[in-house]
């Protein structure tokens, strides 16, 4: 797996929606930061199982704002990693994985946009564009934890490549991809052949972050369109309990952390209070931030001014506690 850092295929990804002309903008508004330009593919050939997809992927523009870009990806087939690096690297690195209730993945608002605070404080970021379960992938509900786990392997084959550590690998989920994050950090077997030495490497991350996740997959607290989204419209009680993050086994889990507002009325807080509650009876070491107000998939962009505004910092002195980063580094300074 070769690092290509003008892939043409990223480049093209990211601007399938062209920005709002330069010319067009006011002098007094802000113009959207560069998308970063290096990118890695996850699988050297095609991803697995993809005998039976037939999808386009597209990159769709909703912001009509030149300040800031509102992507979401759908119908991908060549998953990616975005990199975004840090103008002096702290050692550690940042697996971020967005969500978009598993009908697609958003590129800015809880990927790039979310990866630039710790980027900052010299966080190594790498954010995941995923395969969808319902394009008709042979692995159905595990094909995006099948690039999960990929990308988390990749991401510490680099650390190893690059004088970064390989024990310092967090992953940040947001949304369904804090599902689809705390299914990697729970998860103890792999779900994919492997495909080279890289796949030799654990997939579990050394932190994990829960932003607002969806937790459960029955129940009155679910999160409907990603659990259909998922595991389709009439999933088996099985399969409702299997895919079920409070309901796996944590046992030798990371530590996590978890964020949530008390007023997120697409996936209730219980979502990540049942998982509080699941991952402190298997011993796993953990810390949790509610916050009154904050809606769901705020990201770090649509809480200005709002107390949940200050979650990078309270994950970035987590983890300086934890290890992960210096305490000089989580300041920024």
């Amino acid at each position: 797996m070769l690092l290509n850092r003008r892939s043409a295929l990223g480049l093209a990804a990211l601007a399938a929606t062209p920005a709002p002309a330069l010319a067009m903008t006011p002098v007094s508004r802000q113009v959207a930061p560069p998308d970063p330009t290096e990118t890695i593919r996850l699988w050297p050939g095609a991803a697995p199982g993809g005998a039976n997809v037939t999808v386009t992927p597209q990159v769709v523009e909703r912001s009509t704002d030149p300040a800031f870009h509102d992507r979401f990806a759908q119908y991908t087939t060549d998953p990616i990693l975005t990199v975004l690096r840090p103008e002096r690297p702290n050692g550690a690195s940042l697996l971020l994985i967005p969500g978009g209730g598993y009908r697609w993945a958003v590129v800015d608002k809880e990927g790039l946009d979310c990866a630039r605070p710790f980027a900052a404080a010299g966080v190594t970021c790498f954010v995941l564009r995923y395969r969808l379960p319902a394009d008709g992938w042979a692995a159905g509900p595990a094909a995006p934890l099948q690039d999960a786990q990929r990308a988390l392997r990749l991401v510490r084959r680099q650390a190893a490549a690059e004088g970064l550590d390989p024990a310092r690998v967090a992953v940040l989920g947001a949304s369904a991809g804090g599902h689809l994050a705390g299914a990697l950090t729970a998860s103890r077997d792999a779900v994919y052949e492997a495909v080279d030495a890289a796949d030799g490497l654990s997939f579990r991350p050394d932190l994990s972050i829960l932003m607002y996740p969806v937790a459960t997959m029955q129940g009155p607290f679910v999160h409907a369109g990603s659990r259909d989204n998922l595991l389709g419209a009439n999933p088996s009680p099985e399969d409702l309990a299997r895919w079920s993050l409070e309901r796996m086994d944590w046992n030798g889990a990371a530590p996590t952390f978890l964020l949530h507002a008390m007023d997120d009325a697409s996936v209730p807080v219980e979502n990540s209070l049942q998982l509080l509650t699941a991952i402190r009876a298997a011993g796993v070491k953990a810390e949790a931030h509610l916050f009154e107000e904050g809606g769901h998939g705020f990201g770090v962009r649509l809480i200005a001014g709002k107390p949940a505004s200050v979650w990078p910092e309270l994950v970035l002195a987590w983890a300086a506690r934890k290890g992960w980063i210096s305490r000089v580094a989580s300041s920024g300074s």
